[in-house]
């Protein structure tokens, strides 16, 4: 034993690098393991290295702890590479995903994984899906332990607070030995392509109320259409303000009172919606951009408008127009409508109103009704929406939509009015009674406008069509 200790203490004289080297023979493993397996050790097996070299701080003592402190370094190595053994290969896990491929904006979706561990070991695994980094995934993360053989399921719902396409590649797995000792990260290769389209959600609810008539649970109004001499309705009780043309004699006789014929106009009407792309579209309200809230709304009203039989189409512009959708009745219009909306964003450029308006006289030339969507927050861009709406007024129907600011109406509405917010409520005031003339001068000259906060524009968006339809105005 003395010997021992004498060719230890004489080897540690003879070469100082000897401690350096061990470390590195130690090291240079562990960096291996993580850079080409993925392996890395766990913090239980630092705790077992901290038994030995607290044994070593004995060597001051006697010398003979420091055969103990080695043996402990032998028997640690040898039961770790021992529980190495137990990590699972790549090759024996496997992931499924199970899910929809088209999802709607800031709605939940729902995903299904699939694990299975074809090792012959018990394995705790960390289970997380490669969810794009825009999406709010509940919950994030799964521990579960894995019996050999075995397999498990698991659930979680993600929210996208983006359109377009997105690539899910992976499932990353994260495996623990059977004495928990090291840590493995698994990539497993399960491609999915999700393509995020606005709200489509609301649609399957529009249906759904309007079988019900409970429309109003979505601020949609009723609103009657009363034709004039085309399709008939329904009977219904004789007013003063009727024709008596439109009398039935017969179901008068029948019911011993004033029976009229009531009459709903067939008309298949166009629809054309100009969204503005620009930078005036890149703020937020409720964590999507104002362009998001358009979407929704001109995809709601175009499922309404279908549904009643009219023609829709859109024009999507910024500095140059991006998209055109012909106006089309059917039900196959709305895909071509989501398909055109899902992957546009907002661009910070300028927007050209006279580019957008030049294509619409040359493709558009029977009269529709032009429902425009912008923002506007200076003199140019209100000058260019007041004038190229005014000059198709006669030739097409114009409704002009103007998103509102909720920081404009908060600071105007503030009470505490000293200080900084007495500037910043006056600067919201001169904003908006700008803003408010703005309007006034489209009312002017013949477009119809609508002032509203983002949030608001599907439901208003949609009572002003029927109301429009209603009164026969197109």
């Amino acid at each position: 034993m003395n010997l021992i200790v004498q060719y230890i203490e004489s080897a540690l004289k003879a070469s100082p690098a000897t401690p350096i080297m061990m470390f590195v023979a130690f090291a240079l493993p562990l960096l291996l393991f993580a850079r080409f397996g993925r392996v890395y050790p766990t913090r239980w097996m630092a705790v077992l290295f901290a038994a030995p070299l607290i044994a070593s701080v004995g060597v001051l003592v006697s010398p003979l702890v420091l055969l103990i402190a080695l043996a402990l370094d032998g028997l640690i190595l040898l039961v770790g590479f021992a529980d190495l053994l137990t990590l699972p290969l790549a090759r024996h896990l496997k992931a499924e995903r199970e899910t929809l491929r088209i999802a709607s904006l800031q709605k939940k979706h729902r995903v299904t994984l699939l694990i299975e561990n074809r090792s012959p070991y018990r394995i705790a695994t960390a289970i997380r899906d490669d969810v794009p980094q825009l999406f709010a995934a509940l919950p994030e993360e799964f521990q579960m332990d894995l019996n050999p053989s075995s397999r498990a399921t698991v659930h979680y719902e993600f929210e996208p607070n983006s359109r377009g396409s997105f690539q899910m590649e992976y499932v990353y797995v994260q495996v623990t030995s059977f004495f928990r000792l090291w840590r493995k990260f698994v990539r497993i290769p399960v491609e999915t392509e999700i393509k995020v389209y606005p709200d489509m959600k609301q649609l399957s609810e529009y249906a759904i109320l309007a079988r019900t008539n409970r429309l109003s649970l979505m601020g949609v109004r009723r609103t009657r259409k009363v034709g004039q001499d085309h399709d008939f309705e329904r009977l219904r009780d004789y007013t003063l303000d009727d024709n008596y043309k439109h009398i039935d004699w017969r179901s008068t006789a029948r019911r011993r009172k004033l029976t009229v014929r009531e009459f709903q106009s067939s008309q298949s009407q166009r629809i054309i919606f100009m969204i503005d792309c620009g930078r005036m579209m890149t703020n937020e309200a409720d964590g999507i951009s104002l362009l998001d809230h358009s979407l929704n709304a001109m995809l709601m009203m175009s499922y309404v408008a279908l549904r009643q039989g009219d023609s829709v189409g859109a024009i999507c512009f910024s500095n140059e127009v991006l998209s055109y959708v012909p106006p089309r009745s059917g039900a196959n219009q709305m895909n071509h409508l989501l398909h055109a909306s899902y992957d546009r964003f907002p661009q910070l450029v300028e927007s050209r109103y006279d580019s957008a308006f030049m294509y619409l006289r040359a493709h558009c030339q029977k009269r529709s009704l032009v429902v425009m969507i912008s923002n506007v927050i200076d003199e140019v861009n209100a000058h260019q929406v007041e004038q190229y709406l005014g000059t198709i007024v006669g030739r097409h129907l114009p409704l002009g939509i103007l998103l509102r600011d909720h920081r404009l109406f908060d600071a105007a509405d503030n009470e505490k009015l000293y200080g900084r917010d007495l500037f910043e409520a006056a600067a919201a005031a001169e904003i908006l009674t700008w803003r408010h003339q703005v309007l006034t001068d489209l009312a002017h000259r013949g477009v119809m406008a609508m002032d509203v906060f983002p949030e608001d524009l599907t439901a208003n968006l949609v009572n002003q069509y029927l109301e429009i339809k209603a009164r026969h105005l197109l």
